[in-house]
């Protein structure tokens, strides 16, 4: 379970198939304060420490997640936004994020404004997620609120500070990105569609 408010950026190392698994080596700040089997969200994709070397560690993607998140898109030297599991008693400054990627999006529009960003975001509505107003989103890892939320789109604001702690400072027209979608609000909306 994860809050969606990113510690670091990770810089990844080394990408390595072995059949339709990848193997991902990257470097953090942190990578001495984790341990092997050791749950990490990497933009959003809650993935499992399993090798540690000095500055960095190793963690592995089946095929379902491959197919299924933007993790095949990644290159040695992207930077991706960690977050490690939340400590049960903590505060939970961001929501409730599972670190299971529903699907991927892409960006459309990136506008500063004044201080700020604005970020706007196209995903296919045809797999029957959705968002609200002012509700919770999760987009590459980073917990945000919806704003302006159609049926295949949605936008957000980010503050300076995120914009420089996370990968965001590298989003242009086009990028792919991890989103997942409010956990209680695909409770609902399932629960609506079995009446």
């Amino acid at each position: 379970m994860f809050t969606g408010i990113i510690e670091t950026l990770g810089t990844i190392q080394e990408i390595e198939r072995e059949q339709n698994n990848l193997h991902i080596t990257v470097e953090t700040s942190i990578t001495s304060e984790l341990q092997i089997d050791q749950s990490v969200a990497h933009n959003g994709i809650c993935l499992t420490v399993v090798a540690i070397n000095n500055n960095s560690y190793t963690v592995t993607a089946i095929e379902e997640t491959v197919l299924k998140t933007n993790i095949g898109n990644w290159s040695k030297g992207d930077q991706v936004n960690i977050e490690r599991a939340m400590k049960l008693g903590d505060r939970l400054d961001g929501h409730i994020v599972q670190g299971h990627v529903d699907q991927v999006g892409h960006c459309i529009e990136v506008k500063e404004t004044n201080g700020s960003w604005s970020y706007t975001f196209e995903y296919d509505a045809s797999l029957n997620n959705l968002t609200i107003e002012k509700g919770s989103i999760t987009v590459n890892g980073v917990s945000l609120t919806v704003v302006n939320s159609k049926k295949n789109q949605f936008s957000v604001a980010i503050i300076p500070y995120t914009y420089e702690h996370t990968n965001f400072q590298s989003f242009k027209a086009g990028t792919k990105v991890n989103l997942e979608f409010d956990v209680i609000g695909k409770y609902v909306a399932k629960l609506h569609a079995n009446k």
